[in-house]
């Protein structure tokens, strides 16, 4: 249980350093939001759980075909927000087009050779 904690309140206090950083130097901000930090911890403490080489490769390769289908969002927010767009539609519709695109990439990636 106080694993548990202790991640909850690491990936909290990632979060709230990205938006105090973010405050005054957003592109810093979005630097450190790029890091793969979320998945390189992810990647300990599953290693901490369950030491195995093969497991951990299936798992990192997965990440990385997961990771393609959300970067459109990514463009397509600030688009919207420049063409006028309220900012919480343009998240929804930035987050909307990332589950439609996971959703695809879960159909259409098998179909490719890719194990997801």
């Amino acid at each position: 249980m106080w694993s548990f904690v202790a991640k909850a309140l690491l990936a909290g206090a990632m979060i709230a350093a990205i938006a105090e950083v973010g405050r005054r130097q957003p592109a810093t901000a979005a630097l450190i939001a790029s890091l793969p930090l979320v998945s390189v911890l992810g990647m300990i403490f599953l290693w901490h759980a369950r030491p195995d080489a093969a497991n951990m490769a299936v798992h990192a390769e997965v990440t990385f075909w997961y990771v393609l289908p959300s970067l459109p969002m990514f463009l397509l927010i600030p688009a919207l927000l420049r063409s006028g767009v309220n900012f919480w539609i343009a998240l929804a519709a930035g987050c909307l087009l990332t589950v439609v695109l996971y959703l695809l990439m879960m159909q259409i990636g098998p179909r490719l050779g890719l194990k997801l």
